[in-house]
């Protein structure tokens, strides 16, 4: 069962193991319909979907005479799907019906399709699993961006146990239960420059290490009877994946996957079947299916468009540089293949969203679009990014768009010291967090981006904070206390930083996308960032989507929207002549 978007707009698939055909379960051409998993011992299907980009996600049971029935119905209602339970008869999923911001923890029974609430959350915290048994609910409290206390609360006693240490502050993850309750898994980076995996026995309080390494551990997982353990790895912008057979504590051997990267995996409850999303840098994911025991492996898909042939697509390359002091800034670069010292070609910075995001190596189809036509790009991977240790996470901390902006100045001047590189043609692009430091960039630096490209970026941090989504209240805490608290003195150096009060510094041609559905950053914002840059008598190209909120989901937009990026790009950077001109 998986999510495909080759309709143009995502809908639900399923794809025969054994011949390895793809039959369409959904025919949605107005929203996005998102696999959430069959239900048990039926062929019906749950789905999630949500309206317009609102993100307002509700869970619809697809039967199998083809009718669609939204069992979370609730107007402004938002859930997300938990976990089946033990028997296999109800599952569990929270909701924010009873009151905007704060998600309960709901059990639908299967048989009536009727919802009661199992655990109100009059705390706000976030709730991360619900035990197999039902009977224990993980919950995660945020004090920073890069601080949290994890609780365990138990239904019954109506007691709950805090699992994170209060002598070790720091980040903390739930990995999820042992299956008869006894033990409950975490990551975290307490004591430790990166994340690591932990057990924590909640009978005894006693903690111990299960698994560490040199880079963050991002996840871990049993299979359903707990004979494997999955455990993912952020190594160095690109996935690791290692799976241990729990019995004997050996690595099970991955199937080797001719140029391809395997960058998660799924196993069946048998647990005689893995599922793998393969993919690299050159090729969107594919599906293949892995037998324990023959060792066998099928390929199901074969996502990248068979007109494209990936020989021209260019591989990711992680670089490093330094910055204006001295500290080293992870990269990934993009050279296009007909880069050379005798036909150099224009270059752009992207800077990924967050803020604490991270560019990774993998498929990214707009920057393998310019680079096929012949534009450079290093995605930054600035102070404040994920991936490369608490310390340098929490380096732009009250610190945004200054040390984090030069970090990002300093890699077009990485750039220009590379061959092939027009190091008088370099821009910069980058998308929410991205858009806001493309925008801060040409406000604040306007002599050093030739062009800004914003995609559904912050522009006005006071505006933004003041109205984050209802639903994200149990993070507003942790949001104010890395960016600033704009109900308090904060609001002077946000506004300081807010490219649209700066509107009249701008000196170079800007283009900015925005979803008029878009819950985080309202139309508004870019509506006055275009407003101010226009009053300036700078080029600035407006694009907005009507049917899209914070990014894309509909493929006739995306390809709009890329094609229309590509033609400002050659106009505005490349130096391309229109027709007549």
């Amino acid at each position: 069962l998986v999510s495909s978007n080759s309709t143009g707009i995502f809908n639900v698939f399923e794809i025969s193991i054994a011949d390895s055909a793809k039959h369409q379960v959904t025919a949605s051409t107005v929203e996005s319909y998102f696999a959430v998993d069959y239900v048990p011992g039926t062929g019906d299907i749950l789905y999630a979907a949500d309206k317009g980009g609102n993100e307002n996600n509700h869970l619809y049971l697809l039967t199998a005479d083809g009718s669609s029935r939204d069992l979370t119905p609730g107007k402004d209602e938002k859930v997300s799907f938990l976990r089946w339970s033990a028997d296999k008869k109800s599952f569990f999923y929270i909701s924010n019906k009873r009151t905007p911001r704060f998600f309960d923890v709901y059990r639908m029974e299967l048989d009536t399709w009727t919802p009661a609430v199992v655990y109100r959350n009059e705390k706000g915290l976030n709730v991360d699993d619900v035990s197999r048994d039902g009977k224990k609910v993980a919950l995660n409290e945020s004090i920073t961006s890069s601080e949290n206390r994890l609780y365990v609360h138990d239904l019954a006693t109506g007691k709950t146990l805090e699992i994170s240490d209060p002598a070790m502050p720091g980040s903390y993850s739930t990995a999820g239960f042992s299956n008869d309750g006894s033990t409950f898994f975490y990551t975290t980076d307490a004591g430790k420059e990166f994340q690591y995996l932990a057990k924590f026995d909640l009978a005894t309080g006693s903690r111990s290490t299960v698994f560490e390494t040199k880079w963050d551990v991002m996840y871990s997982y049993t299979s359903e009877n707990e004979k494997y353990r999955v455990i993912g790895i952020n190594e160095d912008a690109k996935n690791v994946l290692k799976v241990i057979d729990n019995a004997t504590g050996a690595d099970v051997a991955m199937p080797a996957i001719p140029d391809g990267d395997v960058l998660a995996v799924e196993i069946s409850p048998s647990e005689k079947l893995m599922r793998l999303t393969i993919g690299t840098s050159r090729s969107p994911s594919d599906v293949y299916v892995y037998e324990f025991g023959s060792k066998k492996l099928s390929r199901l898909t074969r996502t990248l468009n068979p007109e494209i042939d990936p020989n021209n697509l260019v591989a990711a390359e992680v670089v490093r540089y330094k910055s204006f002091d001295g500290l080293d800034i992870p990269a990934v670069f993009y050279k296009p293949l007909m880069a050379s010292s005798s036909a150099r070609v224009p270059a752009l910075v992207w800077v990924h969203g967050g803020p604490g995001g991270q560019s990774r190596v993998g498929f990214n189809e707009l920057i393998q679009y310019l680079a096929n036509h012949g534009y450079a790009v290093l995605a930054v991977n600035n102070r404040g990014s994920s991936g490369y240790g608490k310390t340098f996470y929490k380096m732009d901390d009250r610190n945004h768009g200054e040390k984090d902006l030069m970090d990002c100045v300093h890699g077009k001047k990485y750039l220009q010291g590379l061959e092939g590189i027009d190091g008088e043609k370099i821009g910069i692009f980058g998308g929410s967090y991205g858009g806001f430091m493309t925008m801060a960039a040409m406000a604040f630096q306007p002599d050093e981006f030739r062009v800004g490209v914003n995609l559904f970026g912050v522009t006005n941090w006071i505006r933004t904070l003041k109205s984050i989504p209802p639903h994200w209240e149990a993070n507003r805490k942790a949001l104010y206390a890395e960016l600033g608290d704009p109900f308090s003195a904060d609001s002077a150096r946000l506004y300081n930083i807010s490219p649209v009060f700066h509107g009249g510094k701008v000196k170079n041609p800007v283009m900015v996308l925005q979803g008029a559905n878009d819950i985080r950053v309202l139309q508004v914002e870019s509506d006055e960032m275009v407003a101010a840059i226009r009053a300036n008598n700078v080029p600035v190209e407006y694009v907005i989507f009507p049917d899209e909120g914070h990014g894309f989901r509909k493929k006739e937009n995306q390809i709009k929207g890329y094609g229309q990026v590509l033609t400002f790009l050659d106009k505005y950077l490349m130096g391309k002549k229109e027709k007549g001109e």
